[in-house]
């Protein structure tokens, strides 16, 4: 059986919780799994894939292939389809400016959007609440 792609997530900021559920609304194929960075579950396939841990990003693993920071927003809009996959027209930038736009906003989420007391967890059947 084919796994899943995985989309792990910072489960305490309140930008990266709503791109989940940004998700969640608009993958009519339900074809994500998510998983916060700072549960049990994030931390073993962090580990297992090699992810360097000072990594504070976005991360996207589709088999087995593991995608960082703006390379990881544009895969995953690749798989929504119309209209959102329209943002690949991003890589017409380069890798490093994608990364710096990125970067800037990924520094300033917790003061522009704030950040939750305690951490998002999926439950085990993978549901949401």
């Amino acid at each position: 059986m084919r796994q899943k792609p995985i989309i792990l997530f910072d489960g305490i900021c309140n930008l990266c919780n709503g791109t989940v559920d940004f998700l969640l609304k608009h993958d009519s194929k339900k074809q994500f799994s998510f998983v916060s960075l700072q549960s049990e579950e994030g931390k073993k396939i962090l580990k297992r894939l090699k992810v360097p841990g000072n990594i504070d990003s976005v991360i996207f693993i589709k088999s087995d292939i593991v995608f960082f920071e703006s390379d990881a927003i544009l895969e995953i809009s690749k798989l929504l389809g119309f209209p959102w996959n329209m943002a690949l027209a991003g890589k017409i930038l380069p890798k490093k400016v994608r990364n710096k736009i990125y970067a800037f906003i990924s520094k300033n989420r917790y003061r522009w959007f704030g950040k939750r007391n305690t951490c998002r967890v999926i439950p085990v059947n993978g549901n949401f609440e």
